[in-house]
């Protein structure tokens, strides 16, 4: 009977615990059904702070969460009945703050690739296939600030910004970068900067006896290619004479070098010289530098002969050393072979290139490729203007000259819209299709920088690297390919820095379908126009100018009190 009783009492102890929990579950559905479940994220708005419900990405492998719907995954350009389908899209976890899609190291790992070290193919382009790619915003580190202006850029940034200060411990012999306070200086050092990048700088003209002992040679050298770059000093220091520098580094131990190079506004791209060509012409640098120790020889010189075809005819390549290995024997016989693999391919000097800045709106040579004429050459050189000047009266009420510094044009087709921003204080990063027409030679020829990418794929940058990007057409060209709008968007919000701009040139179908995830994205629209009406062409191009807001997971927004 005891024992019944007992029983009893537990059953009643049981049901009432039960109960408890129902009811307390019940709170809990009616206290957050009418909020998105998981993380929040805090907008700064013009006047206040105010809650966006926003998911949370675990990350786990097995985990299907957050990853896109192959069946949403197309560009649709169908309308709701108000002309406005409201979207969202979750927050990524906060380890995601600076992933890299296509240069991922998990996935390299979640999907088990085979790949050879020896020859750097882990440092290569790796992309995520549709069902594996994270639908979701990547959030901003704790305490992330605007970023400083240009100039004032190049020697230091916010150190929550990247939030990495080992390269300053690893490094601090050679004054690459130093922690002060809250900021990451830049003093101008390097490896082999002695006396900092700007004597270095000059102490290679005048060996080159270029006068004034200043690189640029007086216009006539203008493309640099600096190979393992660092944090990019030698190309930040090269600005000031006129050269612009496409720094490469992988993203290795050094890791986030080419994100502080970024963050400085100075020009980088992530990549390697691996066993793929460098996404680069041939014939597209006057000048080639790297302080490193490559071995250029391996595989039959394979890495040399594809610096070489990058190289100019009658260009340069500096290859640096510390002064330890100047008169090493080994060293020495290593730099014969090397001389003896390349200097025989070079029989003709000079790129035939008018110097710079008259480079910049000369018809190149190579524009008979593609069969230009000088006439059809000046009339895009004269739309662009136009075009470009429609773009900074539509921007004036919302920038000033400093606003803008890293841009993109994700087309660039002869790279006339970079052209027209020549007296801006900015730089463009010119992307070409890689299936389209080669035209990133032209833009080479003109003394501008780019790389070829294909836009259903995730750009080889880190997050939060680009001012301003510029899509014209591009997406329709994805359309035509069956790739998914939503991910380009997500990638145009990856790329873009908090407060920056896009600026999306389309027809008007594509336009009224980015407006649908201008909310869930968190962008503002900032203006739209009738291309028709200041350029005179394209009457079926339509102007959407919009603006990403700041805004900060509560884990990031903690990191700023």
């Amino acid at each position: 009977m005891t024992r019944g009783r007992s029983d009893g009492a537990q059953k009643k102890r049981l049901l009432t615990s039960v109960g408890i929990l129902a009811v307390f579950l019940v709170f809990l559905y009616f206290y957050f059904g009418s909020k998105n479940p998981g993380e929040s994220a805090l907008e700064y708005g013009s006047r206040s702070l105010r809650k966006l419900g926003s998911s949370y990405l675990g990350g786990d492998e097995d985990s299907d969460l957050g990853k896109q719907d192959e069946s949403s995954a197309k560009l649709s350009l169908d309308e709701g009945e108000d002309g406005i389908i409201p979207k969202s899209f979750p927050v990524c976890d906060d380890r995601h703050s600076e992933l890299i899609p296509c240069l991922d190291r998990n996935l390299i790992y979640q999907m088990r690739l085979k790949l050879d070290l020896s020859v750097m193919e882990h440092y290569e382009r790796h992309c995520p296939l549709p069902e594996r790619r994270y639908n979701c915003l990547i959030p901003p580190p704790p305490g992330y600030k605007i970023p400083i202006k240009w100039p004032k850029s190049r020697d230091e940034v916010w150190k929550a910004n990247i939030p990495h200060t080992h390269l300053a411990h690893e490094k601090s012999d050679q004054n690459w970068m130093v922690v002060k306070g809250d900021k990451i200086n830049f003093p101008g050092g390097g490896t082999h900067f002695h006396y900092g990048a700007d004597k270095y700088i000059a102490s290679i003209a005048n060996m080159l006896n270029f006068s004034n002992d200043n690189l640029n040679n007086e216009g006539r050298l203008r493309t640099v290619f600096d190979v393992g770059c660092g944090v990019a000093s030698f190309g930040g220091y090269l600005l000031s004479s006129d050269i612009i520098t496409m720094s490469l580094a992988p993203n290795d131990v050094h890791q986030n070098q080419i994100q502080f190079a970024l963050e400085r506004g100075i020009p980088a791209y992530l990549g390697v010289l691996g066993t793929k060509r460098l996404p680069y012409p041939s014939r597209s640098f006057e000048f080639a530098h790297c302080f490193c120790r490559i071995d250029w020889l391996q595989r039959d010189g394979i890495l040399l002969l594809e610096l070489d075809r990058v190289l100019r005819p009658g260009g340069y390549f500096a290859y640096s050393s510390p002064e330890a290995y100047a008169q090493d024997e080994e060293d020495l016989r290593i730099w014969r072979e090397m001389s003896a693999l390349v200097e025989h391919d070079h029989k003709t000097k000079g790129s035939g290139l008018a110097p710079w800045p008259a480079r910049l709106t000369t018809p190149p040579p190579r524009l008979a490729d593609f069969g230009y004429s000088s006439e059809m050459f000046e009339k895009d050189v004269e739309l662009w203007r136009r075009r470009v000047d429609q773009y900074w009266s539509l921007l004036s009420p919302k920038i000033s000259s400093d606003t803008l510094r890293n841009v993109m044009d994700m087309k660039a087709n002869l790279g006339s819209f970079a052209a027209a921003l020549k007296d801006k204080d900015v730089w463009v990063m010119n992307v070409v299709p890689e299936d389209g027409p080669k035209t990133l030679k032209i833009v080479y020829d003109r003394g501008l920088i780019g790389t070829v990418h294909n836009w259903c794929e995730s750009f080889s940058t880190y997050p939060r690297t680009y001012d301003l990007l510029h899509a014209w057409t591009v997406f329709s060209d994805i359309e035509k390919k069956g790739c998914s709008g939503e991910d380009l968007l997500l990638e145009m919000d990856r790329i873009l820095r908090p407060t920056g701009f896009a600026i999306i040139r389309d027809r008007q179908p594509v336009i009224d379908f980015v407006k649908k995830y201008l909310a869930a994205l968190h962008w503002e629209a900032v203006a739209t126009a009738d291309s028709n009406s200041e350029t005179g062409q394209d009457g079926d191009e339509v102007v959407l100018i919009i603006q990403k807001k700041l805004w900060l997971t509560s884990e990031s927004f903690r990191g700023t009190e």
